[in-house]
Order: C-alpha cells, then sequence, then structure tokens
C-alpha cells in the first residue's frame, strides 16, 4: 500500500484533476438532467467516503487507477444515458450487436472494483489467503445484485417515466441478469489474476537466487 500524504501523490493527483474535469463536463447540458442526477447518486456518495477515509485507509496506485477508470466511465454513461453512448453506438455498429453494450462494459469494470476491495479488507480484517480471494468477489455479486434492485426501486420511486433510461434495459427482461453475469466475471478474472500473481510470488520466494550482492 502507498500510505505517503496526499501532496507527495502525483499520479493521484493527476487522477482527481481529470476526474473532476471529466465530471464537471459530463454535467453540463446532459442528454437527461434527471437521470443524471439519479446516475450521480453513486458519485455523490463514494467520492466523498474515497476523500474523508484517505488518511486512515489509503489504496494503491492500482486501485486508485481502476477506480478512475470506473467513474470515468459512469460519468460518460450518466451524461447520455448509459443506452445511447457513442462509444456503445459504434460498437453495435462495428461489430453487428443488437443493442448498445456501453452499460455491459461497465458492469464489467465495476467487477473489477474486487481489486480495491480486496485492499481494504486486508488492511481491516487481516484476511488472507483463499478468503482474501473469495470474500472480495462474494462482496461485488452482492453489491451488484443489491444495486441492480436499488436502482428500480429509486426509478419507479422517483420518477417512473425515467425508469427505462436509468436502467438502461434496451428491452432486454434479462438485463439485470446479465449485468450481474459480468460483474462476476470481472470479479473472478481480477482475483484469479492476483492468484496468479500470488503463485508466482511464492515459487519466486523459494527459488535460489544467484545474483551478486
Amino acid at each position: 500500500m502507498n500510505e505517503k500524504p496526499f501532496r507527495e501523490r502525483r499520479l493521484l493527483q493527476v487522477l482527481c484533476a481529470c476526474y473532476a474535469i471529466i465530471w464537471v463536463i459530463a454535467a453540463i447540458d446532459p442528454v437527461k438532467r434527471s437521470d443524471w442526477l439519479l446516475e450521480n447518486l453513486l458519485v455523490f456518495i463514494s467520492v466523498p467516503t474515497l476523500i474523508f477515509t484517505y488518511r486512515r485507509l489509503p489504496l494503491s496506485n492500482s486501485a486508485y487507477v481502476l477506480i478512475f477508470l470506473f467513474l470515468v466511465m459512469h460519468a460518460t454513461g450518466a451524461h447520455y444515458t448509459y443506452a445511447e453512448v457513442p462509444l456503445g453506438y459504434w460498437l453495435k455498429e462495428t461489430f453487428h450487436l443488437e443493442r448498445n453494450h456501453f452499460d455491459r462494459i461497465v458492469h464489467f469494470s465495476f467487477g473489477v472494483m474486487a481489486y480495491p476491495i480486496q485492499e481494504v479488507l486486508i488492511r481491516i480484517t487481516k484476511v488472507r489467503g483463499f478468503w482474501a480471494l473469495l470474500l472480495p468477489a462474494a462482496i461485488i455479486v452482492s453489491f451488484s445484485g443489491f444495486f441492480e434492485i436499488l436502482e428500480a426501486i429509486i426509478a419507479m420511486l422517483v420518477n417512473p417515466e425515467l425508469g427505462a433510461a436509468y436502467l438502461g434495459l434496451q428491452g432486454d427482461v434479462w438485463d439485470a441478469q446479465k449485468d450481474m453475469a459480468l460483474a462476476i466475471l470481472g470479479s473472478a478474472l481480477v482475483m484469479g489474476f492476483g492468484l496468479r500473481r500470488a503463485y508466482e510470488r511464492s515459487r519466486s520466494s523459494v527459488t535460489p537466487s544467484f545474483s551478486a550482492q
């Protein structure tokens, strides 16, 4: 973990500045202002949490880069609505897809958030080994399902007419299940990568070193 103060972490400063600029740009004249507000409920909670817990629980540069990429994609989806992001239309036309799949990409990237979650768990609970790989993935699965339910409830209570845009269903009744499956895949891949790195480190630790001292 990188426990340097914020003023000494140049990469983190750049990430924060870039995200602030992107968020402001995305907040200017979004496609649907009401949908933008709904989508940013996550940002209004998560970003202050990251700020206020930094001194006691700083994360690694890798974790912050992954969080940055996810938040940038989320800001883009909030600006256009997930069903109308230009990148998704480009993918649709290029690969002859049936729908705009930008929301699928974001749900997959949410699964990758298992890596920052793992760092937090290791710091707070000192969990190690198998549980350090299983618990972050389980948390992602749980949050993914919880957010799907919460999004549906919020859309119904706040503005039922925005439900389709907010949820990004695009006519797919199995949209929520597919989104969760991609989040599971993302978490499984990043935890599998972590398992491989741990295995390689364990092998290198028992390999004799003949390098000059």
